[in-house]
């Protein structure tokens, strides 16, 4: 079948000295400019009427440039209303309305998206009340739009995205890798990493289902802010004074979770919650953070598990250069945060 395009672009030690190949991994790692990664685009198709349907294409900006990137069906679907479109800050949003006869069997293809770092998210709702909900990646730029899409189907997306959404949120990340360098404990380990995740599920439900409402801005620069305090911490201990960090992780952790869980629920809100599936969507989405959280508190437990059978002589300063290193990163973080205001 003949490509039908229905878009064209639109111009306009242990963990009191961690060992040094860790810290120097912390210092060497490339870590982005920006915490998060690059927001997928998002498009979505709304059928008022049989054959034809209402279009929402939102594409991730890179400094005043939208990315390149076009949806487009295998079978017949073109356009019959102007393309319009509005560039809120970070992003650009085209409408239109499309004819097609029938989508259900044509294949869904992103033109563009195999060269990108991003994905796209892509939502189908027809008149009858079914939907599909698909991830589109770079190595999967492609899907074919089923009969009728399970809801399993729609479990293993929000999984899949909840999983990256931690693995890829360094921020995330870095105040996790500071807890555990200043928890020590198996039980004192178990409560803190329990705690985080207790608050943040409890947040990002809230504001995934609009009980709670928080600019994501300021959010993000306190998110950063955190990450900061705990640095300032581990440093305090590691000098022989202990804050309330290093005596109680866990209410530490607890704190600052409610915040990471708003996080989340921004990415979260960046890909919406299908109708029909909202359940299992959020369900999923959790669940996928958390098996992420649980996979990253595992690979650095190994590695200072690791790092304790490998003795190398190491100077008193270098119990300090992984502190200092995530606090300043996390520091620039902040500035550019509270500086976007």
């Amino acid at each position: 079948m003949n490509a039908a395009v229905f878009i064209r672009p639109v111009t306009a030690g242990a963990r009191r000295q961690l060992p040094t190949f860790v810290a120097l991994a912390t210092l060497l790692f490339p870590v982005p400019t920006l915490a998060h990664e690059l927001r997928p685009a998002y498009l979505e198709l709304r059928e008022e009427r049989p054959g034809v349907f209402r279009v929402l294409w939102k594409t991730p900006m890179l400094g005043d440039a939208r990315l390149a990137l076009e949806p487009e069906f295998s079978g017949d679907a073109r356009v019959i209303t102007p393309v319009t479109m509005l560039m809120p800050p970070g992003a650009a949003i085209q409408q239109w309305t499309l004819h097609a006869s029938e989508l259900r069997g044509q294949t869904l293809r992103i033109r563009g998206l195999e060269s990108t770092v991003t994905d796209t998210l892509v939502r189908l709702e027809f008149v009858d009340g079914t939907a599909w909900m698909q991830r589109l990646t770079a190595r999967e730029p492609s899907a074919m739009v089923p009969i009728r899409q399970s809801g399993w189907s729609v479990a293993a997306v929000y999984f899949k995205l909840g999983v990256e959404h931690i693995l890829l949120g360094f921020d995330h990340l870095l105040f996790v890798l500071s807890l555990l360098l200043i928890t020590n404990g198996v039980w004192r380990l178990v409560k803190t990493v329990s705690a985080f995740t207790l608050s943040h599920s409890i947040t990002l439900t809230a504001a995934t289902l609009g009980f709670v409402h928080v600019p994501p801005a300021p959010v993000e620069a306190i998110i950063a802010l955190s990450i900061v305090f705990v640095a300032a911490e581990i440093v305090k201990k590691r000098r022989g004074r202990e804050g309330i960090t290093a005596r109680a992780p866990w209410v530490v952790a607890f704190t600052f979770g409610w915040l990471h869980g708003l996080g989340f629920a921004g990415g979260l809100s960046q890909a919406g919650l299908p109708p029909g599936h909202v359940p299992t969507a959020l369900l999923f989405f959790s669940g996928g953070v958390e098996s992420g959280h649980l996979l990253f508190v595992a690979a650095v437990l190994g590695l200072i598990w690791a790092g304790r059978r490998i003795h190398i002589p190491m100077p008193r300063w270098a119990g300090l250069v992984t502190p200092y290193a995530i606090g300043s990163v996390a520091m620039f973080w902040s500035i550019q945060r509270l500086a976007a205001f």
